[in-house]
């Protein structure tokens, strides 16, 4: 008579296990050979870990001293144990609940705290902002916590106003320059004067200089933009305010001559 197809495919598969398991014993062991009380399978390969709580010590697996408020992380390193939200390790030992303050509240990550709105860290407290006139809170948590209003400068912790001259206008920088001249204007001695532009420039508003640059094709001397006498061979370079030589030739007393 016929043995059942299900019969005879589970037949096979005990007589390849059989097989495996002769060509191969230590593979054998490691699978299903003397297994420790709280195991469980590897998520990849074959053989076994310690479950979480637990550390393999020799050939068995040894629960964890756990203290209150931690749990298990499953880690073959460390202690094998993290303290939950709102605790601070101590020792490696224990997990005591984490100080906060008056006025602070515990960080999301749950392992430190921060100050409220309106209030500073000063060591391990919180202290209440002395906000001054023409000012407003940030959200910086190192600093005074505050800033002035636009148009006013901190000076010795009040907001002053900033004396912007005419012809100028407030830069809005947390640093530097609280203003700058108009365009069309210099800087001279904490005024702004209106530019007096020559003959072949334009105006040229960097941070330094008369304010103006002169054209392509002209030099400045003495306060003038002058023509530039191009020698021959020579060509204007990349500022188009100063010449050089051909390629081949070098500059001599003012004129281009061929290299030797």
């Amino acid at each position: 008579m016929r043995r059942p197809l299900a019969s005879l495919i589970a037949g096979m598969i005990a007589m390849a296990f059989v097989v495996a398991s002769l060509a191969s014993p230590a593979l054998a062991q490691e699978a299903i050979g003397a297994m420790p009380e709280n195991p469980q399978p590897r998520s990849y390969g074959s053989g076994w870990n310690c479950s979480a709580g637990y550390r393999l010590e020799g050939a068995e697996c040894l629960a964890l001293v756990i203290p209150a408020n931690a749990y298990p992380t499953g880690r073959t390193y460390g202690t094998g144990w993290e303290c939950g939200r709102g605790y601070e390790e101590v020792g490696g030992r224990t997990c005591d609940p984490i100080a906060i303050p008056e006025n602070a509240f515990l960080k999301s990550s749950g392992y430190d705290w921060q100050c409220e709105r309106g209030y500073r860290q000063e060591r391990d407290t919180c202290v209440s902002i002395d906000l001054p006139e023409h000012a407003y809170l940030t959200e910086s948590t190192s600093g005074t916590g505050w800033t002035c209003d636009r148009g006013y400068a901190a000076v010795a912790g009040r907001c002053l106003p900033i004396v912007v001259p005419p012809n100028a206008y407030l830069t809005n920088a947390t640093y530097g320059a609280a203003w700058a001249c108009e365009r069309g204007f210099v800087e001279v001695d904490d005024q702004c004067n209106a530019i007096v532009l020559p003959a072949n420039a334009y105006l040229d508003q960097e941070s330094y200089g008369p304010g103006w640059s002169c054209e392509r094709g002209y030099e400045l001397l003495s306060g003038a933009c002058t023509p530039i006498d191009l020698p021959l061979n020579a060509h204007l370079d990349r500022s188009g305010n100063r010449w050089r030589c051909d390629r081949s030739f070098q500059i001599s007393q003012g004129v281009c001559t061929l290299g030797q």
